[in-house]
């Protein structure tokens, strides 16, 4: 029996050694906690797409990545026989960290941007390349590092680098497509910038106050570029809210700062680059103050409570410019030179008349004010938005056309007939349609759509007409969030083009002798949002 017994004990210890010895009873039963730590959370985005078009840059340094207006300072342009060609991707990983020793009170976020067209550079340093082959590119990109506090409840602090958006919502906590159709739908401001924003939300009513430094020059010099915000919404009814902003933008950077060697404001490159109005002053300094006083509405913003979604706004940019005449005259005393005053309204229906969100037939109408003659009668009455100061600085992309106005289907190259809804300074009334079904519910989608816009003003030796486009898309949604989409667009160009030079700004149709070629586009994507 005593045998039995030690034999017995023996075997046991055995087993107990063998199973200690086991991974899966060390990483499946130990020491894997009952739940997932959610202190750190972490999201992506990966959009992979192969294009062919036939617009494309003339100048090599801008190969890697072109923004702004189409045939405008950018060199872009448009060939009957050339065919641009190339395959693009990008990736944003967004990383979240919310620790429990804060009980959710504090959270930090950080986004980067890494993209590339295949196959252009390898073993360098910069944005927007890096995948030739050997690729070890120097290429990540911060888009957002910014930290919420939550001190109360409805209290939101946001600080740093964030989301510098025109709408009354929370970036962070709101789907990007409602961020599209309502308050101002980036159409003055839609990009990031750093600063403090300080939010408080009721049941049915929100207010956000914001100061977002654009540009900081000599620190202990009153040269700079400054943003402020007061922008509030509230519901009137189930369905209905309204909403009303106050922005105001400082500046005394005299056109530096900025993008690269564009400059940023009134009188640099950037604003033709980007298709605003220029205000040529030469090399005179000015400073600049603008407000804009605006309301917003929409009814059903969401599409969930009936068929019928109405959105809208009118804003109005109120300000001035002053000048020093002398230039060897004292930098405080400045000289009145042009008042500003230019609005811009925007009024969006939706009729969805199936089963699902893509369901649905949408109408979309833009008008802003031009300007027939400059500031040579010393004022301006156009309209001033982000894209003065950034490149892009405000993108009005949820129309649904392609090429005419902004899309958002974009990787490296982000180039429209109207980049901004200034239009140069000559206004412009736009309308779009389009007509969504889901063939297979939330498994395939189509599109087709249309776009027609024409210039308030008409520059010299043009027309109003600036284009009719036609498009469509299919999309075969593989699984949640992600989707295989073919896309596909043609713009038909309007006497707006036979224009060779602008009477007071940049060169309508990239000084060519004639109307350009007409810009078409297709591209096939891949898209993953990953969480």
């Amino acid at each position: 029996m005593k045998k039995l017994i030690v034999l017995s004990l023996l075997i046991l210890a055995i087993l107990a050694n063998a199973q200690s010895q086991n991974p899966s009873n060390q990483y499946f039963s130990g020491e894997v906690p009952d739940k997932a730590n959610k202190e750190f959370q972490f999201l992506g985005f990966f959009i992979n797409q192969g294009v062919a078009s036939n617009m494309y840059a003339q100048s090599d340094f801008l190969k890697g990545q072109v923004v702004g207006r189409l045939f405008g300072s950018n060199t872009t342009n448009t060939s009957s026989s050339k065919v641009s060609r190339y395959a693009e991707q990008r990736f944003l990983p967004f990383f979240i960290y919310k620790p429990n020793l804060f009980d959710g009170k504090a959270i930090l976020r950080a986004s980067f941007e890494i993209d590339w067209t295949w196959g252009d550079v390898a073993y360098g340093v910069g944005g927007n390349l890096g995948s030739a082959i050997s690729a070890d590119q120097v290429n990540i990109q911060t888009q957002n590092i910014e930290l919420e506090l939550i001190p109360f409840a409805g209290w939101y602090i946001n600080l740093g680098l964030q989301r510098m958006f025109d709408s009354p919502y929370n970036p962070y906590r709101t789907v990007f497509d409602k961020m599209t159709t309502t308050g101002y739908r980036l159409a003055y401001f839609g990009t990031d910038g750093v600063g403090v924003t300080v939010r408080r939300e009721w049941d049915y009513s929100s207010l956000k106050a914001g100061m977002f430094k654009l540009y900081e020059n000599a620190v202990e010099q009153n040269d700079d570029v400054t943003l402020y915000e007061l922008i509030g919404e509230k519901s009137v009814s189930r369905a209905w809210k309204i909403g009303a902003s106050a922005y105001y933008v400082s500046d005394r950077a005299q056109g530096k700062g900025g993008v690269s060697i564009l400059g940023q404001g009134f009188n640099s490159l950037l604003a033709s680059y980007n298709g605003v109005y220029k205000f040529s002053y030469g090399d005179v300094p000015y400073k600049s103050d603008v407000v804009w006083l605006g309301t917003f509405f929409g009814r059903n913003t969401e599409h969930w409570i009936d068929p019928w979604m109405v959105t809208g706004f009118f804003n109005a940019n109120i300000g001035a410019a002053d000048t020093l005449t002398n230039k060897a005259v004292s930098k405080t005393q400045w000289t009145k030179a042009h008042d500003i005053l230019g609005f811009a309204a925007n009024l969006r229906l939706s009729y969805r008349y199936g089963q699902t969100l893509n369901d649905h037939a949408s109408i979309d109408v833009l008008y802003s004010s031009g300007d027939d003659n400059g500031i040579s009668d010393g004022k301006y009455s156009g309209v001033i938005t982000g894209n003065q100061w950034g490149s892009p600085g405000a993108i009005f992309i949820s129309s649904g056309s392609y090429i005419l106005l902004p899309h958002g289907n974009v990787v490296n190259r982000f180039m429209h007939a109207v980049c901004d809804i200034s239009n140069m300074g000559y206004g412009l009334t736009a309308i779009t349609a389009n007509l969504s079904r889901s063939f297979v519910p939330h498994k395939i989608d189509a599109k087709i759509g249309g776009a027609f816009a024409l210039s308030n003003v008409q520059p010299k030796g043009g027309g109003s007409i600036m284009g009719t486009e036609v498009n469509g898309k299919v999309a075969y949604n593989i699984g949640p969030f992600m989707s295989l989409e073919l896309h596909g667009a043609y713009l038909m160009l309007g006497d707006f083009y036979d224009s060779k030079q602008s009477s007071y700004s940049s060169s309508v149709n990239g000084n060519s002798d004639t109307r350009p070629v007409n810009p078409w586009t297709a591209f096939l994507v891949f898209k993953w949002l990953m969480f």
